[in-house]
């Protein structure tokens, strides 16, 4: 039977239970009676810290866009706009094991996504709470139950995992915020300045995920637009970049999306990706698009989006490209072709993947290959590839 903790109670993780390493933290919350016909989205974020609980870096927020921790010690489970659901709203899975040594705790808050709207707060928040379960058999471990002590606060520091002469521990906070998300992450010495919560564009770093339900409207058109420059004349010969991707559907279909071959897609029909054509020169200022019909979300299963050279040596630097990915009412997301070394003619560039059936993450991978069958094999995809001419 899991055990029930209070305001400022702690528990063992790990003491007496070695085995423990992989645990899920589960989140959930619902409105208040009479607030039924408001929309609250709530939101979990992470921090990673030292023992003076400050981050190292920005990479040590884990939250919407960003959904993994660079160690793979924190994954943020994705985002879910609507909660209130009577089980768990969100997840984060948090893998003990491969904390860094330099890391002395985990600090997980709820905020309220609130962008436009000041009034919403958790005064109109209850039976928000937090379970500790073990991953590998789901059971659960603990359990905190925030009650209904809150007012103005647009914050709640839930809780933290924490180290203690060698073993895990879990501190049941319940801490409210005034000032929402931005002073929360203040709080924890983000860089402000790199982390703009409200307004600009999300420069994706390898590796890192981004929730795109989040950063658009569900069920609005996903834009992905690449972009690059020829090299100077003095640099050698044109580049022709071509936009593709490699699909997997949840009914098990796969393919392939490109200028080579005539694979234009469609928006409408299975697969539900459409390329709108083929930019030969690097001039024109609307670059290569693909389109992804953000309505059909639950029929991905994943989504390689990749660029190869077609024509031109392979001077990457000389190209420099960048992938923008646009939603509605979102902030762009910005993958750069930044890594200039390789020779090799096809670039795998970003992962979109469905997360829980409803909404999609993006990972920039940046990752170069000898063709299309070479990087197939490396995704294991399984296509069969022959030799296509435009």
């Amino acid at each position: 039977m899991a055990v029930s903790l209070q305001k400022g109670q702690k528990y063992e993780l790990t003491k007496g239970n070695p085995s423990l390493q992989k645990i899920v933290a589960g989140l959930g919350w619902t409105l208040s009676s009479y607030n039924v016909n408001e929309t609250y989205d709530l939101d979990v974020s992470v921090f990673v810290t030292g023992a003076d609980g400050k981050v190292r870096n920005n990479k040590d927020f884990i939250y919407y866009n960003n959904l993994c921790h660079s160690s793979g010690c924190v994954e943020h489970m994705g985002d879910n706009k609507v909660g209130g659901s009577g089980s768990d709203d969100e997840q984060i899975r948090i893998n003990l094991s491969a904390v860094p040594s330099d890391v002395e705790k985990i600090t997980i808050a709820v905020t309220i996504y609130d962008p436009e709207n000041a009034g919403k707060t958790f005064g109109k928040i209850q039976s928000a709470y937090i379970r500790i379960m073990d991953d590998s058999s789901g059971t659960e471990i603990m359990r905190f139950d925030l009650g209904e002590d809150f007012s103005i606060e647009k914050s709640v520091v839930i809780g933290e995992l924490y180290r203690y002469k060698g073993e895990w521990k879990f501190n049941a906070i319940g801490s409210g915020f005034n000032g929402g998300l931005d002073a929360l992450c203040r709080q924890f010495g983000l860089d402000m300045s790199i982390t703009d919560l409200s307004r600009g564009a999300v420069i994706l770093q390898k590796g890192q995920k981004v929730n795109l339900v989040k950063n658009g409207a569900p069920g609005g058109k996903i834009h992905i637009n690449l972009n690059w420059r020829q090299p100077s004349p003095s640099s050698g010969s044109g580049i022709d970049l071509d936009l593709g991707c490699l699909y997997e559907l949840t009914n098990g279909r796969k393919g392939c999306i490109q200028a080579l071959g005539n694979a234009f897609g469609s928006l409408t029909e299975s697969p539900f990706i459409f390329l709108d054509g083929d930019d030969r020169t690097g001039s024109f200022s609307g670059g290569e698009n693909l389109f992804i019909n953000g309505a059909m979300t639950s029929q991905f299963k994943r989504i390689l989006i990749y660029t190869y050279i077609y024509e031109g040596i392979a001077n990457w630097r000389g190209a420099d490209g960048v992938v923008t990915v646009r939603s509605p009412g979102s902030r762009d997301i910005i993958v750069r072709m930044d890594e200039y070394g390789s020779s090799k003619t096809m670039c795998a560039i970003a992962m979109i993947e469905n997360r829980n059936g409803q909404s999609l993450s993006i990972e920039k991978l940046v990752r170069f290959f000898t063709g299309h069958r070479d990087m197939d094999n490396y995704y294991n995809w399984g296509l069969r590839w022959v030799t296509g001419h435009k």
